[in-house]
């Protein structure tokens, strides 16, 4: 029987803002899994373990904070840690507990960036983890309304930290929780992702929303931050890591269905943007102790 991604049925119901969880254990035994709430984990002393986010690896050090958003596999598993007092601090809240209005309001415009962003997991500072420890420790304390202004305080502290890191591949995001806040983006976002596999040109995607090449680039750079070739590898990539992960196929076979024509190209760009090679990226998930729901 081929492994399946877990989707997990969290506790929290529908009567309450969110749950939290604080526990001291040996080892992370919980598979690689995706939920439909946000998720808030802290994890303390787990030097070696190692983190994932999406299409996203890495080893982690003695202290770390990460938000995942709605739909995003993710797992955190022993692999070198030799911790026997793993600290570690979950709060698992709902998709609406803001009101999407709420969220579009300019007061709550940093809270809005994050959970944005969170779609594709963020990993805060180790000095915004280490600040924050105490709050999250004592959340469970808390009751009542009380308990929930002191997330929404959480939460608002961490949208306005410095340095926040973006984990994952925007392949991962769940298609229904993407927003660009720009027609022209969506439409092009939406014409890459269904025609990856073959050659896209500049002029193409200009066409596709009536501007100029030059006028589109300096358009695409400011709505996204990103060229529209990095936008268009980005994309690739993630599809590729996502064939990885959940198939068999060969890494020629999946460069060439990514719409990479050339092998050496593939593995330059998949090593810029991971840290590893294609077959490395792979093993990763198959020799340390990252597993799916069976």
């Amino acid at each position: 029987m081929k492994d399946k991604l877990l989707r997990e049925i969290t506790p929290l119901t529908q009567s309450d803002c969110f749950t939290v969880f604080s526990r001291v254990k040996n080892e992370f035994d919980f598979p690689l899994h995706q939920h439909e709430e946000f998720e808030l984990n802290f994890i303390q002393n787990a030097r070696g373990a190692k983190r994932v986010i999406g299409g996203h690896i890495e080893v982690i050090g003695d202290v770390e904070l990460v938000l995942v958003g709605p739909n995003l596999r993710h797992g955190w598993f022993t692999h070198q840690c030799r911790s026997r007092e793993i600290h570690e601090v979950t709060i698992q809240f709902h998709r609406d507990l803001l009101d999407e209005k709420f969220l579009q309001r300019n007061q709550a415009s940093f809270i809005r960036n994050m959970f944005q962003q969170s779609l594709r997991g963020i990993l805060f500072t180790r000095e915004t983890a280490a600040a924050m420890a105490p709050r999250l420790d004592t959340l469970h304390q808390k009751t009542g309304f009380e308990s929930v202004l002191e997330l929404l305080s959480i939460l608002h502290a961490l949208s306005t930290s410095k340095d926040m890191r973006i984990l994952s591949d925007i392949s991962f995001q769940a298609a229904d929780t993407v927003n660009y806040n720009s027609r022209r983006i969506e439409a092009v976002m939406a014409h890459l992702n269904k025609n990856f596999e073959r050659e896209i040109s500049l002029s193409e995607v200009a066409k596709l929303v009536a501007m100029s090449e030059v006028a589109f680039s300096r358009f695409f750079k400011m709505r996204t931050g990103k060229t529209f070739v990095d936008t268009l590898n980005e994309i690739r990539l993630g599809h590729a890591s996502r064939l990885l992960i959940d198939t068999t196929q060969s890494v020629s076979e999946i460069a060439y269905r990514c719409g990479f024509n050339n092998m050496s190209n593939f593995n330059r760009i998949f090593k810029k943007k991971k840290q590893c090679t294609p077959k490395e990226f792979r093993e990763e998930y198959t020799t340390s102790g990252v597993r799916l729901f069976v």
